[in-house]
């Protein structure tokens, strides 16, 4: 008897998702745990598993289609499918001998043709855009000679063909390429200019002085990492002088709600990471509970999942306040536009060595510009600057962080 395969329920924030990709065909041998499509959202890629050892029965909900939260999109047989194998066998081989007969009759063998990009699933837009890889050189395997990622992977490994004399192009010709937007990116573009429209977003500026934390950095991330495992980076540094800051600042750590106020009595800070699929901010919570070890193996664990594509929902859900680094880009500066509804984001930025004075001389320092945009509908500038002002002593004397003063 054959049995339903739904999509997974989706939280009050995630409307509904995209077929991304069926991985298995109808009739094809599945194992229990193996995963069988990928659902699109607008935040994360879902995969959904096969329920036990079988057989997909029949697809409901084809590649590219919308798939609302607990929706059938496929029937499901379990048991052995050596049956079905065999009938899919023979049925090929049928086809096959057809196209022959045909041939030698004179008539031309049918061939699927794979059908164009703009027809294709998201993931698979995406995997021919990033290739540069034209959808008619690829052969589609999917239904209805739709093109699946396999395909579009196994062409990309075939020996390159002897090249061709180049193409004369006009002169003045221009050449545009349109590729749909995936749902993230969508979503994204709707948030930040959201934030632009619906916020009071002010944004002010400080430099740090990185010259101690790189010369502690320097003395103790060896036998750091031989104790707890992890890389000692800056990004721990700043998330505990943000959660101190936050302490000090609790303006900085609320949000708003209508024509309310919401003080937040924790302290979950998200943080900023790029991936193939667009800008996700993955959410560190209890940072005030936090060591330095497990804030930095936490932003290494969002890292791997954000760059194999293995972000969940809960992982980006909630945060009270966000950070980001362009540095790690060579960005010098710039104005971050606030995650909502946070009320608040701090920037980092790339390290330069530039001449400072120090009294009355001059030296060569490690600084860091820094940047806090607000929303200055609930923060007003003297408690942003003290923010500001409060992360940049933190950080240029680390002891007091360390040692709570």
């Amino acid at each position: 008897m054959a049995t339903e395969i739904k999509a997974p329920v989706f939280p009050e924030s995630v409307a509904d998702g995209t077929i991304a990709t069926w991985h298995k065909k109808v009739g094809e041998a599945v194992s229990r745990d193996e995963v069988i499509c990928d659902i699109e959202t607008d935040k994360v890629v879902l995969e959904v598993v096969a329920p036990a050892d079988g057989q997909l029965v029949s697809i409901v909900k084809d590649e590219g289609e919308t798939v609302l939260s607990d929706e059938v999109i496929a029937q499901f047989q379990e048991g052995a499918v050596s049956g079905a194998n065999e009938t899919q066998s023979v049925q090929s081989d049928s086809k096959v001998e057809q196209a022959a007969s045909k041939t030698e009759a004179g008539a031309a063998p049918v061939v699927e043709r794979a059908q164009p990009v703009s027809d294709q699933a998201p993931a698979v837009r995406k995997a021919l855009t990033e290739t540069g890889i034209s959808a008619a050189d690829v052969q589609g395997t999917g239904r209805g000679g739709r093109i699946t990622k396999e395909d579009v992977t196994n062409h990309q490994a075939k020996p390159a063909a002897p090249a061709a004399a180049p193409l004369s192009v006009a002169v003045g010709e221009r050449i545009e390429k349109r590729v749909p937007m995936t749902r993230l990116r969508k979503r994204v573009a709707e948030r930040l200019l959201a934030a632009t429209q619906e916020t009071a977003m002010l944004t002010t500026f400080n430099e740090v002085n990185m010259k101690p934390i790189m010369e502690m950095r320097a003395q103790y991330k060896d036998a750091f990492e031989k104790r707890h495992g992890a890389r000692l980076g800056f990004m721990s540094f700043f998330v505990k002088a943000a959660t101190e800051a936050l302490k000090r600042y609790p303006a900085v750590n609320a949000s708003i709600d209508g024509d309310d106020i919401v003080y937040h009595g924790y302290y979950d800070i998200g943080v900023a990471v790029s991936s193939d699929r667009g800008l996700v901010v993955p959410v560190l919570r209890d940072t005030d509970r936090m060591n330095y070890a497990e804030v930095e193996n936490g932003i290494r664990d969002y890292a791997y999942k954000a760059r194999d594509g293995k972000l969940g929902i809960e992982d980006m859900t909630g945060g009270t306040f966000t950070i980001t680094n362009g540095g790690t880009f060579g960005s010098l500066l710039s104005t971050p536009i606030l995650n909502t509804p946070q009320t608040a984001i701090l920037g980092m930025h790339k390290i330069q060595e530039r001449p400072m004075a120090v009294n009355g001389q001059v030296e060569i320092l490690p600084m860091m510009y820094l940047a806090l945009s607000y929303d200055h509908r609930l923060i007003d500038g003297k408690e942003a600057v003290g923010f500001l002002v409060t992360i940049k002593e933190l950080l240029e004397e680390p002891a007091k962080l360390i040692l709570d003063l």
